[in-house]
């Protein structure tokens, strides 16, 4: 099977291409150029490959949570090129992406979203492609984080970078590892995806949806 994979909730932009159990991928520093660039990282990943987006079977990108706007970007283009190729797409948890880079098999992952909150959930490996939920995708403030059982837990993402002190804290007794500095990228979102569209789980572009979680992106003057 051939993925097309996008991810751009975060100043990085990346794409990929699942080719039969091989992965090409790439990944620019974007800032805030994603809508300048996605297109052409993509023509050239094809290029490289010696594809056309006729000869994909499915797109996959990065559904969050992450920034607002990159998120919009990887799920516009993605319904975009799925409604011109008649291509099924499936939607990916940035969350859960981060944790298939790590591979152990506990992970809690904690992205910083502003505002004195991370994107915060706990996932525990079953196979190479497949994560049971531990503690649902959810925002929250790191002093407010989900208690989890057990021990031999890794941790991951920026929000381990930014409130280092309030999570190591309140997980003192649970986390055996921290991975600091690691984003969503492409290739874990490809990686992910191959399940859902063996097993028919994949969507119709018009079906295909970003996951916020928060419904507010700045706070106001009196909440500051």
């Amino acid at each position: 099977m051939k993925i097309l994979a996008l991810e751009t909730s975060t100043e990085f932009c990346s794409v990929a291409l699942y080719l039969d159990g091989r992965i090409l991928n790439k990944e620019i520093l974007a800032q805030h150029r994603h809508s300048e660039i996605l297109l052409p990282m993509i023509q050239e990943l094809l290029t490289e490959a010696e594809l056309t987006l006729h000869q994909i079977d499915g797109i996959a990108f990065g559904a969050g949570p992450g920034s607002f706007t990159g998120l919009r970007i990887a799920c516009g283009v993605a319904q975009g090129l799925g409604y011109a190729l008649n291509l099924p797409i499936v939607g990916i948890s940035t969350l859960e992406a981060v944790a298939q880079q790590i591979g152990k098999q506990k992970i809690i992952v904690a992205f910083d979203a502003r505002m004195n909150e991370i994107y915060h959930a706990a996932y525990r490996k079953l196979t190479n492609q497949h994560w049971k939920i531990v503690s649902p995708p959810t925002l929250c403030s790191p002093q407010q984080v989900p208690l989890l059982p057990g021990h031999e837990w890794i941790g991951c993402g920026s929000g381990f970078d930014v409130y280092h002190k309030e999570l190591s804290a309140l997980y003192s007794d649970n986390i055996q590892q921290i991975h600091y500095a690691l984003h969503p990228q492409a290739k874990e979102i490809a990686q992910l995806a191959l399940p859902k569209f063996t097993d028919g789980s994949k969507t119709d572009p018009a079906q295909a949806t970003p996951v916020y979680l928060r419904n507010k992106i700045a706070l106001k003057e009196g909440e500051r």
